[in-house]
């Protein structure tokens, strides 16, 4: 049949046409303001390439699914990795090659050697160890191999936090090398020893003619092996708190970061890099893809069981 010619079709169109257009009118605009929140969402945040979820603007992992939202992969070894991190962690190799590892100036990718600093870009051999270095300092012995790196130590030093720092790191050492008393035996033995240097001393000088010589007194250092360890804990406890001075802040050069975490690293004692970038802890910052997110050194002490993350 045809509906061109029937009076109550056309009847029927011209109500229905009307009201069908007025409700998707009324649809476009309800998914307007839809359309615009998830617009800005989606501006303002990260949408995660697994699920489409939107995260923090700063967010490196998915909160729903888990997934790194961005990725970069290693020129090397094709491992994974933040597209802000200059160092791979799987394979142990630095990967920019427009920016200097040693001072951080931008290069063209060409250069053999840093305008800048000088270095050359394919590694410096350390004078102390003989190790290939492709950073400011030794990753293995910590020695400063560039003239800023030697000249950033000379600065620290006249720090009065580090000058306090490398105090307490000479006594810790001294603590570490004491011999405590094994028992009860060994106290007498000292105090026996202590008596008779006295009464040597007393006669050598009464044999020279001194009447009422005075021997002046020793006191032992040595202790128990409980106050020895409650010494030692207490030395850690200030170390701790002087390295949380000390502290790496957040820097735009991760060049910058390494080499001052580098600077700051007392000797003679055993430490350990703990990063903000994963918070894993690593032998030195050198091992670290992204020191520039800051981080500090951590005391481990002599027989410390905690896991050293990186370049073994």
């Amino acid at each position: 049949m045809n509906n061109d010619n029937n009076p109550n079709y056309e009847k029927t169109q011209r109500t229905v046409r009307p009201q069908m257009m007025q409700r998707e009118s009324s649809l476009q605009r309800d998914d307007q303001p839809m359309q615009q929140q998830q617009l800005q969402q989606q501006a303002s945040g990260k949408v995660c390439p697994f699920c489409g979820t939107i995260n923090d603007p700063e967010a490196m992992f998915c909160y729903q699914c888990g997934q790194p939202i961005d990725k970069a992969v290693c020129p090397y070894c094709g491992a994974e990795m933040d597209p802000d991190a200059d160092y791979c962690e799987v394979c142990h190799r630095y990967i920019k090659k427009d920016v200097c590892s040693f001072c951080g100036a931008h290069l063209s990718g060409h250069e053999a050697y840093c305008p800048e600093c000088g270095s050359p870009q394919g590694g410096l051999i350390c004078p102390t160890c003989h190790s290939l270095n492709e950073f400011a300092f030794c990753k293995k012995c910590g020695t400063a191999l560039t003239e800023e790196a030697r000249m950033l130590v000379k600065e620290l030093q006249l720090n009065p936090d580090y000058q306090e720092l490398m105090e307490i790191v000479q006594d810790y050492s001294k603590l570490e090398n004491a011999l405590p008393y094994n028992s009860e035996r060994d106290i007498i033995r000292e105090q026996a020893n202590i008596k008779l240097r006295e009464r040597v001393l007393t006669l050598l000088a009464k044999d020279e003619g001194v009447e009422n010589p005075v021997v002046p007194k020793v006191e032992s250092k040595r202790m128990t092996k409980e106050e020895l360890e409650e010494q030692k804990a207490a030395k850690i406890r200030m170390l701790s708190t002087i390295l949380d001075k000390l502290s790496v802040p957040v820097s735009a050069s991760p060049a910058k970061a390494r080499n001052y975490a580098m600077a700051s690293k007392p000797v003679g004692v055993r430490l350990a890099w703990v990063c903000n970038y994963k918070h894993a802890m690593h032998s030195s910052p050198c091992g670290c893809a992204k020191p520039q997110m800051g981080g500090k050194w951590v005391v481990l002490g002599k027989n410390s069981t905690d896991e050293i993350k990186d370049d073994k």
